[in-house]
């Protein structure tokens, strides 16, 4: 395993889990006001450090027709995106997999108040972290990004099954490095429209 230092210049890729159809939101949240959730985890996730940013697709359909994607992002389409979580994980890390990127931060397209600095936070927390593992917690709660180095991604990908993602894996790990970020974030995700009542 690398030391700390040797990793301090490593590359981060992005992963934007955006394959679902949103039902409890009314629609495929990577549309969700007009794309601008979508913008914003681009956004944090470039600005956060991220070299490249892959958005997963699903219930939109394999190509972006009805997707705006931000300049210079790539998508994959997860085939079976309606199995769960997991189907759009395993996408994402394949498709990074093809790529120099020695780390992978994720995020779900539904916590757009996670900005940058954020991300940031977690990354720079994983690549000095001798497990090469980070996540964001908020008011004690495990959030996103979740950083991952690349010897983890093979493990990751087997293990993730129906709506848990990188879950198993990591409840099975005591290296993980929680990164506390309530003075940045929420970090809540919308499940429901602002005017929905619950």
């Amino acid at each position: 395993m690398a030391a700390p230092a040797d990793r301090a210049g490593a590359s981060c890729a992005g992963i934007v889990l955006a394959a679902g159809a949103g039902t409890r939101y009314g629609r495929p949240k990577v549309l969700a006001d007009d794309g601008a959730w979508l913008r914003a985890t681009v956004r944090a996730l470039e600005d956060g450090g991220c070299a490249a940013v892959m958005v997963v697709l699903g219930a939109t359909g394999p190509t972006p027709q009805i997707v705006a994607l931000p300049p210079g992002v790539r998508h994959v389409w997860a085939p079976d995106w309606a199995t769960g979580l997991s189907a759009s994980l395993r996408a994402g890390l394949g498709a990074v997999a093809r790529t120099p990127a020695q780390y992978a931060a994720i995020m779900p397209v539904d916590t757009p108040d996670v900005g940058a600095d954020v991300v940031t936070r977690v990354r720079t927390t994983a690549l000095a972290a001798s497990s090469g593992l980070a996540r964001a917690v908020f008011q004690g709660a495990p959030g996103h990004p979740v950083v991952l180095a690349r010897e983890h991604w093979g493990a990751v990908y087997q293990s993730a099954t129906g709506d848990s993602g990188a879950r198993t894996y990591l409840l099975e790990r005591d290296d993980m490095v929680c990164v506390t970020c309530d003075d940045l974030a929420t970090g809540v995700d919308r499940d429901f429209p602002a005017t929905t009542a619950r």
